[in-house]
Parts: C-alpha cells; structure tokens; sequence
C-alpha cells in the first residue's frame, strides 16, 4: 500500500457516484492510463509489469472498460464480455502476494498523481486491496 495516512473520519462525497468524482470517462482513462504508465517505467513494479506480458494495450482497455462500470458508470466491460468473472478470468496468472502488493501500490500512486481527493484514495484502496487478494490463486 501507499505510504500516505490519512484519517478515515475525512469525508467523501456520497451523493456522486465514484465515477462522476474521479471525472467521469475522461477521469477513468486518465487513471487507467497513469497506471499501465507507472507500472511499465518504475522498477519496484517490475514482478507486476512481467505478469502482465509484452504489451499492456488489452489490459489497459480491459481495466478502463471494467472501472467504468465499477465506479458506477457505463458497462462497457459487461457489454463486451458478460459477466467480469475477475478470479476466473485471472487464473492463468500467476499472482501472488508480491503481485498483490505492487498492484495496490501501483494504483495508490495512480490516483494520488491523479489529484485524487485522500478520503476517496483510502476508501478505493481498501476496496482494491481486498479484490487484488482475492485473485490471489499462489
């Protein structure tokens, strides 16, 4: 995780879904992007970078197409591919506790460059945390 602490009492605006705070499609794509962006250049990412094969195109599709929907926008991810399925559709990567971390940590720094309101980066994290652990499968 981020080295950041913040205090949970901060507040996050829940009458906005999270895909109209982090700016709607344009927002979404900005993160995804800073994301693959981060996880193909730093060095302390590279277990993750490896597990994602030579080009990250498709994922970074993929990942924008499912957030939309997960952040409360668009289905673009279901209306392509049904149901996200996300453990099964991990299983033939091999992710491990390493994998986890550096996929967490890799996001955390993602929505911070994103200007990212803290309360909402703690609040996405510990949701992301726990499906990153999720799809642990070694």
């Amino acid at each position: 995780m981020t080295s950041r602490v913040h205090s949970i009492s901060e507040p996050v605006d829940t009458s906005r879904s999270i895909f109209d705070l982090l700016g709607g499609e344009p927002g979404v794509r900005a993160l995804v992007d800073r994301f693959y962006n981060q996880m193909d250049i730093e060095p302390d990412l590279k277990e993750l970078r490896a597990a994602h094969g030579p080009s990250l195109d498709e994922a970074r599709d993929k990942l924008f197409w499912f957030l939309c929907g997960y952040f409360g926008g668009p289905d673009h991810y279901i209306e392509r591919f049904g149901h996200p399925r996300l453990r099964a559709r991990h299983l033939p990567f091999s992710i491990g506790e390493v994998e986890r971390d550096q996929w967490v940590t890799c996001m955390g720094r993602a929505l911070e460059d994103e200007g990212i309101e803290p309360a909402l980066v703690d609040r996405l994290l510990e949701s992301f945390y726990g499906v990153a652990d999720w799809m642990r499968n070694r």
